[in-house]
């Protein structure tokens, strides 16, 4: 199983930012938030195949480790579960004035 070092995820967070470690049983990897490009893409190509939403957002967020989470259908599907945790959303509020 991989298993970043601390210099190695302090690396990742300076170059990545937000940085979330992704374990399926034995394989582990290291996934970085989707920009809004990364999103939309994600959510048209979505509209034909429900499972490319996962797909896109697995290849273009992997930044290290397993790469079998990626690649290997029973990990991927494991993955899939995991990964709209990624999308991080800031809470807002609407009033009338």
């Amino acid at each position: 199983m991989y298993t970043p070092s601390k210099e190695e995820i302090e690396e990742l967070k300076a170059k990545h930012g937000d940085i979330f470690k992704l374990t399926v049983e034995d394989k582990c990897c290291i996934m970085r938030t989707p920009s809004r490009k990364e999103l939309s893409y994600a959510s048209k190509s979505a509209e034909k195949d429900p499972l490319s939403f996962n797909d896109v957002i697995l290849k273009n967020c992997f930044v290290a480790g397993d790469t079998e989470i990626r690649d290997n259908d029973a990990y991927f599907l494991g993955a899939s579960q995991k990964l709209a945790d990624l999308v991080q959303v800031k809470q807002a509020t609407l009033e009338k004035l």
